[in-house]
């Protein structure tokens, strides 16, 4: 009877790699090394739920007047005060203070592992829901990946405000987009490592719509990991060349 192979059981194969860790993931990942990671969400204390609720019900009121002044907002970060947001001032500061408590919530342990294939392809393999990751190729040459949606191209690195739902971090990221008759494709992935050079970040996210702009398909994930074993590459800032200590 055959057995399929773990990810340790693979790297236990000692496959050699001749090429150099691609610049995305050096500082983040050690070849054919294990690495023991997080699939989570970010989410503020749920004392922040009746502050929400109160802007909800402000925007039901005056909908056209809330998409305008939304979408002046860096996405993800919270909405400067407005008395029309339905809050006090006194509320609106209690609502920054929860929404600064937010934490990252682990709810699967993974494991990660680098790859490297022939012709300086890499593919990160990972366990569990974050399986499909594995489905994404990496080639070196191009700076680009290939999934079976097709080809992810880099588009504007990431500086996150430390305000945004992930907190500060910074990397790369790319994207695939595609629209037909039938509907309409995304898929982008995004690499990097957080402002405290504690953690390493993955962020991807697949959506389909039919043309009728029913949602077809829309899944999303954030993996947290913790650095300190890979090599720090020479051309990292000198903030990042030591992770903190706990």
């Amino acid at each position: 009877m055959k057995f399929p192979l773990t990810l340790a059981a693979i790297a236990s194969l000692g496959v050699a790699y001749s090429a150099e860790v691609p610049k995305i993931f050096a500082g983040l990942f050690v070849p054919n090394t294990p690495l023991k990671a997080q699939i989570g969400l970010v989410l503020p204390p749920q004392e922040i739920n009746k502050f929400i609720a109160k802007v909800e019900t402000a925007a039901r009121k005056d909908p056209k007047w809330f998409r305008e002044f939304s979408a002046a907002t860096t996405p993800g970060t919270p909405l400067p005060y407005d008395e029309r947001l339905g809050l006090t001032k006194e509320e609106y500061d209690e609502y920054l203070k929860l929404w600064a408590a937010r934490q990252f919530k682990a709810v699967e342990d993974i494991t990660l592992l680098l790859r490297e294939s022939p012709s300086d392809t890499w593919t990160l393999n990972a366990t569990g829901k974050a399986s499909m990751l594995t489905t994404l190729r990496y080639f070196s040459k191009s700076d680009t990946f290939r999934s079976p949606n097709g080809e992810l191209k880099r588009i504007a690195d990431v500086s996150a405000d430390p305000t945004s739902i992930l907190g500060a971090w910074n990397g790369l990221e790319w994207k695939f987009e595609e629209e037909t008759g039938l509907g309409k494709t995304k898929e982008n992935i995004a690499i990097g490592r957080f402002a405290d050079n504690q953690y390493g970040i993955i962020v991807y996210r697949a959506q389909e719509l039919s043309s009728e702009g029913t949602r077809l398909l829309d899944k999303s994930m954030v993996v947290r990991f913790p650095l300190g074993k890979a090599p720090i590459p020479k051309s990292a800032p000198p903030s990042a060349a030591k992770p903190k200590k706990k």
